[in-house]
């Protein structure tokens, strides 16, 4: 691809306008490439179907209508391409302005608005004081565990008798609303334990007492917050068959059960190796809340400009990102609220939340790394790129200069600057106690706003 062209210019509420210069031979190469594939289904006399040559295609259909095609085919990819080569983090979708379609030999101008990472006037962020807890893993938690494993290997016993709570159910069952049937409303063969609460509530209640063979009629009623809107607050009838009756069958807490689910010869060495196991994974994330707390301290200590529609563009990006994750694993976004309870405008309300905090810490540690001078060298990518690598036989050197041919390398160096913004940070940071943080705690003054609770680890990237 040729060079792609852009200039910048700074709008109001962190936001900038890109004029992009897309040259005359990328927009012919590509208009010919488009007539092309477009003329693979156009008879013209004397040619064969689709072997009629690109200029008489172009004629044919005309400049301006393989144009129009041809931007909804490379839009993207220039669009991405131009914010890659300018050096602005961009934040939200962009919006595009077009002008006239260019004459033939000219090069196609358009311009992008987009949403960029405000500004940050540091304050402290060395010598922050922030709480770390300790690791304490109570005896009920190794308990839950070790039950966790038994559970696991836990085997269904088919058992002549009535459902109770705490058994599994075969079900087949068909659900109507009006008379209706409706989306979701149908399963075969679902297992279902009783008293689990993983269907509407009532549904589960309405099976205790029946037997294998039995038809029942279950009338239930959808929450009002009900995440699939259209059923929320209807009545529903379902015509349920219980096709088997099961039993768990879980085995004894003994030595059996420690060398049945590990490599050790009695339940004291499984107890003790799971606390072990339980310390690691709470250490790992106090370290992961403790670098919460000090980049918010740091937030706390600097002046953020952060525009609320660059808070609302960051929230709607976040779901885009989300639905489409959702879309792989073939859950659509209607299932998404029925399986969560919420309705679209309560998850963009969540996710505002975390943009908006997102948006600082990310703002907070770019402020940091300029502040610094950090750089990220071409060796330490190539060792950050070792990992992605491993398995494929591609090199990391073959790795990396793909992605500096795309641009792409910038991703990754932003986030090796930022870690080494936290590192730095944390470095420099004094942990106090649980006491002590609650001490300084209630040192706050009526006018100071109390920071919200960590709710997940975060890291660099995340969104």
């Amino acid at each position: 691809m040729a060079e792609i062209k852009t200039s910048i210019s700074e709008l109001p509420e962190s936001r900038v306008r890109l004029d992009v210069e897309i040259p005359a031979s990328e927009v012919q190469s590509q208009i010919e490439r488009t007539a092309k594939i477009m003329g693979r289904e156009l008879r013209l006399p004397g040619f064969r179907e689709g072997k009629a040559p690109t200029d008489l295609v172009i004629k044919r259909i005309g400049r301006e209508g393989i144009f129009q095609q041809m931007l909804r085919d490379s839009l993207d990819s220039w669009c991405r391409s131009a914010l890659l080569a300018s050096p602005i983090s961009s934040v939200g979708e962009p919006k595009l302005e077009f002008g006239e379609m260019p004459e033939e030999g000219d090069a196609l101008d358009f311009k992008i608005e987009i949403g960029t990472m405000p500004k940050t006037k540091l304050g402290k962020y060395k010598g922050l004081e922030a709480g770390k807890r300790e690791a304490n893993v109570p005896d009920d938690a190794i308990d839950e565990e070790i039950e966790r494993l038994r559970q696991s290997v836990a085997r269904l016993e088919q058992v002549d008798r009535a459902l109770k709570k705490g058994d599994f159910a075969v079900l087949d069952f068909d659900g109507k609303v009006d008379g209706e049937p409706f989306e979701g409303g149908e399963a075969r063969d679902y297992s279902l334990e009783i008293g689990s609460n993983r269907l509407i509530e009532g549904f589960e209640e309405q099976l205790e007492g029946a037997s294998a063979g039995e038809r029942r009629q279950v009338e239930i009623t959808f929450p009002d917050e009900y995440g699939q809107s259209s059923l929320a607050g209807k009545e529903a009838v379902f015509d349920v068959e219980i096709k088997a009756v099961q039993e768990a069958s879980v085995p004894d807490i003994d030595d059996e059960l420690a060398r049945q689910v590990s490599e050790f010869d009695t339940i004291e060495e499984l107890k003790t190796d799971v606390e072990k196991k339980l310390i690691l994974d709470q250490e790992r994330s106090i370290e992961g809340e403790y670098r919460e707390a000090v980049i918010d301290s740091a937030v706390k200590e600097s002046e953020i400009d952060l525009p609320e529609k660059l808070v609302f563009e960051r929230a709607h990006e976040m779901w885009h990102q989300m639905e489409h994750k959702l879309q792989q694993q073939g859950v659509s976004a209607d299932q998404y609220s029925q399986i969560t309870g919420k309705s679209r405008e309560q998850i963009l309300e969540d996710l505002n939340g975390q943009a908006e905090t997102g948006l600082k810490r990310e703002s907070l540690l770019a402020a940091v790394v300029e502040e610094e001078g950090f750089e990220v060298s071409d060796d330490e990518l190539l060792v950050a790129l070792e990992a992605a690598v491993q398995g494929d036989g591609k090199a990391p050197a073959d790795l990396l200069a793909q992605l500096k041919s795309t641009g792409q390398d910038r991703a990754i160096r932003e986030d090796l600057l930022a870690r080494k913004a936290i590192e730095l940070m944390e470095k420099e940071s004094k942990p106090l106690s649980v006491e002590q943080a609650q001490a300084k705690e209630k040192l706050w003054t009526p006018d100071e706003e109390r920071p919200d609770e960590a709710t997940e680890i975060w890291t660099p990237g995340k969104k």
